[in-house]
C-alpha cells in the first residue's frame, strides 16, 4: 500500500489483520525516529513495544532469541499481529521472528528506509544472519500488509539514501533503459525527495511484478539477484573488518556482475562505463587487494543460489535481458575484481 496518509493506511492494514494483540517491534534507533510518527494513532492504542540494537550486526540468533522471549512475555498468542516498523534489518529479523513464533503470526512492514521500501520488506523474504553468513536462516512468507510511506524519508541520512537507491539502481537495469537512465540522472547529491517518493513506486511494481510470477525463486525472480552473488559476498567479508550498509556492497557487486555479464553475455560497454561512473561517484570504493580474493571467493561459495559447486550468477545481455543460471570461473571472477579495484 502507497500512502499519502500514514494515519488511515495503517489503520486500514491493522484493521484487515483479525488479532488480539498488536505488537510493535523497532531497533533502537527507528525506536526514537520513526515509531513516535505512529503511536499517537488511535489505531495503535494498547501495542506493545520490542526493541532491538540496531545495524546488521544485530540480525542475529541473539536477537531474535530476545523477539521470541519477549512476545512470550507480553502474552502475544497466535493471533497476535507484529507490526515491524524499520529498516531492512528489521523487517528481515521481525518477518522472521513473526513467522516462527507459535508457528506463525501475521506481521505488517512499514519500512522506514529506502533500502527496506523498495528491497527487503516486500517479497516475502525474512531471515537471520548465521555463521558469518548474510540470511543464511529464514523462510518465505508474505507480510499481511507493507506500506510505504515517504514520510519517512526525512529521516534518513545521505548514506542510507544512498544504500537504498542501489537497489533501485538494480530493479532499472533488469527493468528498461527509460528506467535506467532515470536513475543514472538523478542527483543523489542534492535528491528530490518528491520525486524520489514516485520513482520509489516504479521500484516496487518491478519487484512486485517478478516475486508475483515466481514467489519462491524458482525461475525469474533470480533476476532480483543482480549484483549480488558478488555484492553478498563484500558484504560478509566486510563484516569482518568493518560494516558496510547493504546497497553500498550491491552497488559494488553491480560493477562486478556487469563486467561479467559484459564478458561473457555481451552487455554493452558504454553502459558498464556509465553505470560503474555513477557508482564509482557515489559510493566510493571497499579497499580490497588481490590477496582478499580467496577469502570473498570462499564467500560465494556458500551462496544460497549455487548449485552444486558452480557459483551462480544473474546477468545481462543488455538493459532488461535478463540472463539467469549464469556460472563463471574463478579467474573470470577474479578479472571482475580486478576491474572493480581498477576501475575509476
Amino acid at each position: 500500500m502507497i500512502s499519502e496518509d500514514l494515519e488511515t493506511v495503517l489503520a486500514q492494514a491493522i484493521a484487515g489483520c483479525r488479532h488480539d494483540r498488536l505488537f510493535v517491534l523497532a531497533d533502537n534507533i527507528t525506536e526514537r525516529l520513526c515509531v513516535p510518527i505512529v503511536e499517537k494513532f488511535d489505531c495503535m492504542r494498547g501495542a506493545q513495544k520490542i526493541v532491538i540494537g540496531a545495524t546488521d550486526t544485530n540480525k542475529s540468533l541473539e536477537s531474535i532469541s530476545h523477539v521470541w522471549a519477549e512476545l512470550g512475555r507480553l502474552g502475544a498468542t497466535r493471533h497476535s499481529l507484529m507490526l515491524n516498523i524499520g529498516g531492512g534489518m528489521v523487517t528481515d529479523l521481525g518477518g522472521f521472528a513473526a513467522s516462527t513464533f507459535k508457528r506463525g503470526i501475521a506481521y505488517i512492514n512499514v519500512p522506514t528506509t529506502l533500502l527496506a521500501m523498495v528491497d527487503a520488506s516486500v517479497g516475502g523474504k525474512t531471515g537471520i544472519n548465521f555463521n558469518g553468513l548474510k540470511n543464511e536462516i529464514g523462510v518465505f512468507n508474505n507480510a499481511g500488509c507493507v506500506i510505504l510511506d515517504t514520510t519517512f524519508l526525512k529521516t534518513m541520512d545521505a548514506e542510507n539514501i544512498r544504500s537504498g537507491y542501489a537497489e533501485m539502481l538494480k530493479h532499472g537495469l533488469i527493468s528498461n533503459e527509460r528506467m535506467w537512465a532515470e536513475l543514472i540522472g538523478f542527483s543523489l547529491e542534492c535528491p528530490d525527495l518528491t520525486l524520489l517518493g514516485h520513482m520509489v513506486g516504479k521500484s516496487v511494481a518491478v519487484k512486485e511484478r517478478i516475486v508475483a510470477e515466481d514467489p519462491t525463486e524458482k525461475g525469474i525472480r533470480k533476476a532480483l539477484n543482480l549484483g549480488h552473488t558478488i555484492g553478498h559476498a563484500f558484504e560478509s567479508f566486510a563484516l569482518r573488518h568493518s560494516p558496510i550498509l547493504h546497497g553500498y556492497a550491491v552497488a559494488y557487486g553491480l560493477i562486478c556482475e556487469l563486467y561479467l555479464s559484459a564478458v561473457k553475455t555481451g552487455f554493452p560497454a558504454d553502459k558498464l562505463r556509465q553505470t560503474a561512473g555513477f557508482i564509482n561517484k557515489h559510493y566510493g570504493k571497499l579497499p580490497i587487494s588481490c590477496n582478499d580474493y580467496p577469502s570473498l571467493l570462499e564467500l560465494m561459495t556458500h551462496d544460497k543460489k549455487n548449485i552444486g559447486d558452480a557459483i551462480n550468477f544473474t546477468l545481462l545481455g543488455s538493459i532488461g535481458d535478463i540472463r539467469i543460471n549464469q556460472t563463471a570461473t574463478k579467474e573470470e571472477i577474479m578479472e571482475a575484481l580486478d576491474f572493480y579495484r581498477e576501475n575509476n
